[in-house]
């Protein structure tokens, strides 16, 4: 398994998994809850892309992950997110879209 999605799944496992305003709108008009994008990143096989990004407060470079996989309900879900290193040391998943997907 590829150690990048491997490391997102520990992470969701652990509760270290964080919402953007954005990821909870589009949760919310899809009419999904946080557990459904859990389960669909706990269910995907693979990450499907790999996008180099600026973050526009920091400007620093950022690797966001983009996963598309189904729900334990068979409901298609697309997420994408990051891994945040904090200075404490703390690493989180953040997800900065989560909807359903037209896989």
């Amino acid at each position: 398994m590829d150690h990048a999605l491997a490391a997102i799944k520990r992470l969701c496992l652990s509760g270290r998994i964080a919402f953007t305003e954005k990821a909870e709108f589009e949760l919310s008009r899809d009419d999904l809850v946080e557990q459904d994008v859990i389960e669909a990143i706990l269910s995907a096989s693979r990450i499907n892309k790999r996008l180099r990004s600026a973050n526009p407060v920091s400007r620093v470079r950022e690797t966001l992950y983009v996963i598309q996989s189904e729900n334990w309900n068979g409901v298609p879900i697309y997420t994408k997110g990051k891994i945040v290193h904090e200075p404490e040391g703390d690493r989180f998943y953040v997800l900065i879209s989560s909807k359903r997907s037209t896989l």
